[in-house]
């Protein structure tokens, strides 16, 4: 059977950061991860992809989105095309702007963070 896949939006080099802690506790949970970043190009020792679009698998289980709502808003078209099982917007992700256009696009948003719903708690990996 194949990992479950994922892919981070506003995935970063900065272990401080919780789109760095989703990319490892996702992997620590058996998850097959995707960071997104059109700035890096490795991330914890994985390939980092500019956009959705660049992974290679055809449908993602998760999509776990670190972005600002603002930032969050102009990648909305992109991620409904992902067609994701589940789209995560952590805590500060969403807006009711976004929440309801990723509605009109066919995504139900998951409102909650995606590191403890994967059993983790972002304390629990360390910045250092």
């Amino acid at each position: 059977m194949s990992k479950p896949t994922v892919a981070i939006l506003g995935a970063s080099k900065n272990r401080n950061k919780y789109g760095n802690k989703s990319v490892r506790a996702h992997a620590a949970q058996g998850y097959e991860v995707f960071p997104i970043n059109p700035a890096a190009d490795e991330i914890e020792g994985l390939t980092v992809y500019k956009k959705l679009a660049d992974i290679p698998v055809e449908r993602l289980d998760r999509i776990s989105v670190y972005l600002s709502p603002a930032v969050g808003l102009q990648l909305l078209e992109e991620i409904a095309a992902a067609n994701a099982k589940e789209v995560f917007f952590n805590p500060g992700a969403e807006s009711e702007e976004l929440l309801a256009k990723a509605r009109e696009l066919g995504i139900e948003p998951i409102q909650a963070c995606s590191i403890v719903d994967v059993g983790m708690l972002p304390r629990e990996l360390p910045s250092e």
